[in-house]
């Protein structure tokens, strides 16, 4: 439970994807302008994450190492795949959000990185509690910018406005760069707190 508890906990904050790592920020700044945007990809990669690096982790000793990266794209696609049509069907707005980026989860550098790096290496409970990890770290860190731009670009959180109706939002947190500004703001607040934390 202990080692299931590191590698959790590693991907929250000793290699968080977006603000360690610097990996799958192309998702982070396209779709994180609206905080429901970000929950929706959030689970999503979890749930594809979390899925593929099971089922990597199981057939690791199966399959042979000259293919072993296009075994590892199927399985994500399938998956993959899977998210988008239960979002397209259930969840036609937020899909229509997000566009291309469900599809792109299938080479998202996060998803094929953990695979590549962790699953294919690890026992399965390993490659579980590593993609949970990195799963939710990514989350955290794609709904903490999307509150922030989605507050001071619209005025809203959750499309429930916040601030008086006379209130002029900010462009650059609509644009890319408003996001670039928060992953560094955010960066320097982990380093800082770990830092501290020794």
């Amino acid at each position: 439970m202990r080692e299931f508890w590191y590698h959790f906990t590693n991907g929250l904050f000793g290699e968080n994807p977006v603000l360690k790592l610097m990996i799958g920020l192309c998702s982070v700044l396209a779709v994180s302008v609206r905080v429901d945007n970000c929950l929706g990809m959030g689970a999503a990669v979890i749930f594809v994450l979390t899925c593929s690096s099971l089922v990597i982790s199981l057939i690791r000793n199966f399959v042979p190492n000259e293919v072993r990266i296009p075994i590892f794209i199927v399985v994500i696609s399938t998956f993959t795949t899977i998210v988008d049509l239960i979002m397209k069907a259930y969840l036609p707005p937020l899909s229509k959000a997000m566009g291309i980026f469900i599809p792109l989860i299938v080479v998202n550098c996060i998803i094929m990185a953990r695979a590549e790096a962790f699953a294919s290496r690890k026992p399965p409970l390993h490659a579980v509690a590593d993609a949970l990890g990195m799963g939710v770290g990514y989350t955290l860190v794609i709904t903490a910018i999307g509150i922030v731009r989605e507050l001071f670009g619209y005025g809203e959180i959750l499309s429930h406005p916040v601030f008086p109706s006379s209130f002029q939002g900010m462009m650059a947190m609509v644009l890319p760069p408003g996001a670039f500004l928060l992953i560094g703001i955010y960066i320097a607040i982990l380093n800082w707190s770990l830092r501290r934390g020794k």
